[in-house]
């Protein structure tokens, strides 16, 4: 951890060790719910092969888990602005501890779902919370550095986590990959409740009764009737985007939505955030990158399997390189947020995915793994490469008592990209396979649709005025 965080906001020693603790503190909820995701993606095509699921049921047990988990984002957010961020953060850990467990119980598809949605619910305000305590603890000169840190574990843990996982799943069976996530849990909600003492002495329980439930409600299904509507197939057994039903419940979902969200004193979502440029921006760029970063962590594991028939352990030695490139990304563009222009740092960022995007829809079937290696480092250099630029950007000049749900909202739009993108892989997918397309031009189609939605990131990107 970088001295020069501690150095340039506290006063005192003790305040600066205060300020190690808080990241060190923030950083073990976050290891868990990363290093569990790595580790399902590297088990998903043997459990895909357990229960014989074609690609866009497979991607439902993904959806299972990001729906909830981008749904109830706000919900954390505006909740940890009255009831205390770090008691918040305990209660999502707890949540996600007890997912974890029952998706190690499963013996079928059912509870292993269900596992998946406590999870998603439980690790839903972890990263608006921990973006909150950090914008709120940290000063606005080195609180892109104070991100950049924090955001390093992700990548840190997914670089041990996937060949774990692919020992685990080749020796013991995919349901030990949540064994260490009850671990890493367990451990950080000792160490949250020791090191992050919340600065509200009292939750404002009155706070409950004029909360915006009615926001939440039409969020929720309006998002639920949304990935519904573009993964139908699973669910309501109609082609994808061609139920009706559920396209007329996203609209009425969402027209009630906003009717509630403009009356509502203090909404779950304050739509007045969209008026402020870098933060609207901020969210775009962010939910475009996210389409592709995770849309890649869903195609790769499968690809790998599907054309070159590997086992889960050397998938998962495959995901290390690529997290490893994500890492010394974020690790560099945490320092360079606080000195570049932040339009040129997030536009190069995406920029680089994008190429890495197009590198595999270009790469033909048949060819060696160092190319396939070759293509992950690319994408992992760049998906890292602004992060912290992005949360700087989005969370800048906002008031310390929005800060819950500002970050709430924003990183429910960040992760919309993952929850869709697996969505929308999946389905594309499957339909190109069941079309007769080679299993190489499949993928193909996919990457390429992804390459789409980054070269509109970057052009987002651009757009903005730091």
């Amino acid at each position: 951890m970088s001295d020069s965080i501690s150095n340039a906001s506290p006063d005192t020693a003790a305040e600066a060790r205060r300020s190690r603790a808080i990241l060190i503190a923030l950083m073990f909820p976050t290891l868990a719910i990363v290093m569990n995701g790595s580790m399902f993606g590297v088990a998903l095509p043997t459990i895909r092969d357990e229960f014989l699921i074609p690609a866009d049921t497979a991607s439902w047990l993904a959806i299972a888990f990001s729906l909830p988990f981008m749904m109830l984002m706000p919900l954390y957010g505006r909740l940890g602005d009255e009831l205390g961020k770090a008691r918040l953060l305990i209660l999502g850990v707890v949540l996600y501890a007890a997912g974890s467990t029952l998706a190690l119980l499963a013996n079928g598809l059912p509870l292993l779902f269900l596992g998946r949605v406590v999870q998603g619910a439980g690790s839903a305000g972890i990263t608006p919370l921990s973006m909150a305590i950090i914008a709120e603890r940290f000063p606005e000169s080195v609180r892109g550095r104070a991100m950049g840190t924090w955001n390093s574990i992700a990548p840190a843990s997914s670089i041990f986590a996937p060949t774990i996982a692919g020992y685990l799943v080749d020796h013991l069976g995919w349901r030990t990959i949540f064994v260490p996530a009850i671990f890493v849990a367990v451990c950080a909600i000792i160490i949250v409740r020791l090191q992050i003492p919340t600065l509200r002495a009292r939750p404002n329980f009155a706070f409950l009764t004029h909360f915006d439930w009615g926001g939440t409600l039409t969020l929720a299904g309006t998002i639920i009737a949304l990935v519904l509507w573009v993964s139908s197939r699973p669910v309501t057994g109609v082609e994808p985007l061609r139920d009706w039903r559920l396209l007329l419940g996203v609209v009425v979902f969402a027209t009630a939505f906003f009717a509630v969200e403009r009356r509502h004193a203090r909404p779950l979502v304050d739509l007045t955030l969209w008026r402020l440029r870098s933060f609207r921006l901020a969210s775009m760029a962010a939910f475009l990158r996210m389409c592709m970063m995770v849309g890649t962590g869903f195609l790769l594991p499968l690809y790998l399997a599907d054309v070159y028939d590997l086992r889960a352990s050397r998938i998962g030695l495959l995901a290390t390189l690529h997290s490893v490139a994500l890492f010394l990304s974020i690790r560099v563009g945490g320092p360079l947020a606080d000195r570049w222009p932040i339009r040129r740092l997030v536009s190069l960022s995406l920029a680089i995915q994008v190429v890495g995007m197009i590198y595999f829809v270009l790469l033909p079937a048949g060819q060696p793994l160092y190319l396939i290696i070759l293509g992950t480092l690319i994408h992992g250099s760049g998906a890292g490469l602004g992060l912290a630029a992005l949360h700087r950007t989005a969370l800048g000049g906002i008031p310390d008592e929005q800060s819950g749900a500002a970050s709430g909202v924003y990183s429910m739009v960040r992760f919309a990209g993952s929850m869709l993108s697996t969505a929308i892989a999946g389905v594309i997918l499957q339909t190109g396979l069941d079309s007769g397309l080679a299993t190489i031009q499949a993928y193909q189609v996919v990457y390429g649709v992804l390459a789409g939605l980054g070269l509109l990131g970057t052009l987002t990107a651009l757009r903005l005025r730091q």
